[in-house]
């Protein structure tokens, strides 16, 4: 698990919202419809009007008073005529109402409409925010343009590199390099395009380049921070192995982003580097999987919730799959580790997969949500991979 800086909810405010405890704590979670019929008709302003009504009904059978409610629900109404939060909208609305006052993110998830009032928050549709996109960094590199980012899927930060490497090949070999020796495919710029040579010229040519690249690559290897990241390269497709030849970072990533990247959009640069680069956080998951089916039926892997919700509490879970779209609601009581399952969300009651996973993510573990057909085990809305 990997949270940059600018992450959309960095760690230390999910964390937040994961100690607040105490009566009425409200969780409402709503798509936002950034584009199209439904944000010209404002269908996300009218489902909020929807989730207060339901909150309202909840807190009623928790015997709070009328004239509390409204007092208590007065800054979610008061967003619903926010025009600075629905002109700037993102693929969800996470709100939060509880002892600390009103919190609400605008967030890169389509979230499906959620009420929750419990004692604490529901927080399970975030954590998708936290897993799965993991840390990697994209260098652009051409020989006068070099940029390094660091990335995730929902992330991309620059990491102003200027301090310790050059910025252009002339730098590092001299302006009297032989640049004639280069020969452009028509229609390319000379810093980004594919080259050919004849002889002793093209040898040169590499030379000076992997030079070049050989002090690039010191200098970043001073600025990354995780040397088992992926490095992804943006760059055109002759350059990608002249720099692999003189490489030291341990985790250089088989396939480049193709192209000039000086005149890329940053936005499209994010856009085209999680495209190479999600197969590798995809083949992550799909290990663990398999490592799930190989331990299926020892002590290390459990699917009974019974099993799964003292463990996550414990700290033994190692990976732990979520089917999508699945809750079970019930009481764990931590003195005598007694678990209660209801078929129906009932007053007290709280989400069971919405305490494991928290616990799961609080102590380190990581965190899958898979499709029905895509869990180890079927028919079962947990799984879990064991650490001991």
């Amino acid at each position: 698990m990997y949270v940059s800086e600018n992450h959309p909810l960095p760690k230390e405010n999910f964390e937040a919202l994961a100690d607040t405890h105490g009566l009425h704590c409200v969780s409402i979670y709503l798509p936002m419809h950034k584009t199209g019929k439904e944000q010209n008709e404002h269908l996300a302003q009218a489902n909020l009007k929807r989730s207060i009504k339901d909150v309202h009904q909840a807190l009623a059978a928790y015997q709070m008073h009328e004239s509390e409610i409204k007092k208590y629900l007065k800054p979610i109404e008061e967003l619903i005529t926010n025009t600075k939060l629905w002109r700037n909208p993102s693929d969800g609305l996470a709100i939060f109402l509880g002892t600390r006052g009103l919190s609400y993110y605008t967030l890169p998830i389509v979230f499906e409409t959620t009420t929750y009032v419990s004692d604490h928050f529901y927080l399970k549709p975030l954590l998708p925010l936290y897993y799965g996109d993991g840390l990697y960094y994209v260098l652009e590199l051409s020989q006068d343009y070099i940029k390094l980012y660091e990335a995730s899927r929902y992330n991309f930060k620059d990491l102003f590199i200027e301090d310790f490497v050059p910025d252009q090949l002339e730098k590092v070999v001299g302006f009297d390099y032989k640049p004639k020796m280069l020969q452009f495919r028509s229609g390319q710029a000379t810093h980004g395009g594919s080259f050919h040579g004849h002889g002793e010229g093209k040898d040169d040519t590499i030379k000076e380049l992997q030079t070049f690249f050989r002090t690039i690559d010191k200098g970043i290897h001073k600025v990354l921070s995780n040397r088992q990241a992926p490095l992804v390269l943006a760059c055109v497709d002759s350059l990608y192995p002249v720099y692999k030849e003189v490489n030291s970072h341990p985790n250089l990533y088989d396939k480049n982003i193709s192209g000039d990247p000086e005149f890329r959009n940053k936005i499209k640069l994010h856009e085209q580097s999680w495209k190479v680069i999600q197969e590798y956080f995809e083949m992550s998951k799909k290990k663990k999987i398999t490592r799930f089916t190989e331990l299926y039926n020892t002590p290390k892997t459990a699917y009974e919730i019974s099993d799964i919700v003292p463990a996550a509490l414990q700290g033994k879970i190692d990976t732990l799959f979520i089917q999508n779209g699945v809750d079970i609601f019930g009481r764990y009581n931590k003195e005598n580790m007694k678990l209660t399952v209801h078929d129906k969300n009932k007053i007290g009651d709280a989400s069971l997969i919405n305490l494991t996973a928290l616990q799961t993510f609080i102590k380190g573990g990581e965190i899958y949500f898979l499709g029905s057909d895509e869990m180890p085990i079927k028919n079962s809305p947990m799984n879990a991979l064991f650490r001991y």
